[in-house]
């Protein structure tokens, strides 16, 4: 029997809808609505709860939806990580280190560790995935935003999306890379939290993009995310175009369909910017997806804890003004330390050092890739199928 809601956003939305079939999973996939459809299906699902208790009975039911479509059974494995973590380099305020560890049995997640040179006894720990440029994680930008955290006093681990950086072990765009990212977010998260002086009330997540995605459903998922910084990413209309973002069935699921939007709510009551620019998915972000959340946050009385940083003139990038922006924020809600890296008012990253990506290479000679590890899709698919 279907549910109330379900009923009622069938009614609400059924030429929107036109394809719904609650007996079957769908993808929801690139610009899945028009702007226009997608502000009638954020009206159609707000009135399918209006305060604390209908929201999170409704909150945990995207959750768990998200959990199913991504075939994810557990959401943590409780083997010991046993990172690997060594080339420490020394920067004005920071260190940099190489990092790898087994997420799936066999199958690494290669990434590098930012921490304060000096760190204080308990620090925030935040984790930087990143969008689908060429250079992941080792580009210019995504160093400046690392580095500079650190600096402000955070620890700091910014990852490979699979495919990309020295994530290698199979492409990117396997049938699966949704689920294995995500299996990969979460034990970013589990290695961050064990990481001597990280205090486990302090952790965020912010990435651009592709790690946008990343940013706003490990928070979904994952209550242990404490601050979310999606950038460029949140839309009603537009569901990622890349398999990693929207190609497993946890949009449209029988008796739910949703958007990013709502999934995006589900991190209410805790702070959340979205950081949105004029040229991409998020310019209506002012109008139409900032507004519907905010509603969500204020069943709980925590408007103050979400915030949207639009610019309009801008494009879709994690470049200097939205950097300025989610430093701030992140400031502000980890308790960091701002004045400190701060010149005349601005976030200064001048200090900060650009390594070679031969520098911040995981797998050497002395560290090489561990003898179980899987290669190829096909040994990683056969691995997703059954974990």
């Amino acid at each position: 029997m279907k549910s109330i809601g379900t009923l009622v956003l069938g009614l609400l939305c059924s030429g929107l809808f036109a394809q719904f079939n609650p007996e079957k999973p769908e993808l929801c996939q690139g610009r899945f609505y028009s702007p226009e459809e997608a502000q009638d299906v954020l009206a159609a699902a707000a009135r399918l709860y209006g305060d604390t208790g209908t929201w999170e009975t409704r909150a945990a039911s995207l959750r768990a939806g998200i959990l199913a479509g991504a075939e994810i059974s557990k959401m943590r494995d409780p083997k010991p990580l046993q990172p690997i973590i060594h080339s420490k380099k020394t920067a004005a305020g920071y260190t940099v280190e190489n990092v790898f560890f087994e997420s799936v049995p066999g199958f690494y997640v290669t990434g590098n560790l930012y921490r304060p040179l000096h760190p204080p006894s308990s620090m925030p720990g935040i984790l930087c995935p990143h969008g689908h440029g060429n250079d992941g994680r080792l580009q210019e930008y995504t160093q400046q935003r690392c580095a500079t955290l650190a600096r402000m006093g955070a620890t700091v681990f910014a990852y490979d999306m699979i495919g990309m950086g020295d994530s290698h072990q199979c492409d990117h765009k396997i049938d699966k890379a949704f689920k294995l990212q995500l299996l990969n977010s979460i034990r970013a998260l589990d290695f961050i939290s064990s990481l001597p002086g990280v205090d486990t009330s302090r952790l965020a997540v912010t990435g651009e993009s592709g790690g946008g995605t990343q940013t706003f459903m490990l928070a979904a998922v994952d209550d242990r995310i404490d601050v979310a910084v999606p950038v460029v990413m949140v839309s009603a209309y537009f569901f990622g175009g890349c398999v990693c973002e929207s190609g497993m069935p946890v949009h449209k699921r029988p008796g739910q369909q949703t958007t990013n939007a709502e999934i995006a709510a589900t991190i209410a009551p805790r702070p959340l910017l979205l950081i949105s620019d004029g040229d991409d998915w998020t310019a209506h972000n002012p109008d139409l997806e900032y507004p519907f959340i905010r509603h969500i946050y204020a069943y709980y009385g925590a408007t103050d804890q979400i915030e949207n940083v639009h610019f309009a003139d801008e494009k879709h990038d994690y470049g200097p003004t939205k950097r300025q922006a989610a430093y701030r924020f992140l400031g502000k809600h980890l308790q960091l330390d701002l004045e400190g890296v701060s010149t005349n008012g601005i976030i200064d990253e001048t200090p900060n050092h650009i390594y070679a990506p031969e520098e911040l290479a995981v797998f050497t000679r002395e560290y090489p890739l561990p003898a179980n590890a899987l290669h190829g899709n096909e040994q990683v698919m056969q691995v997703l199928d059954v974990f």
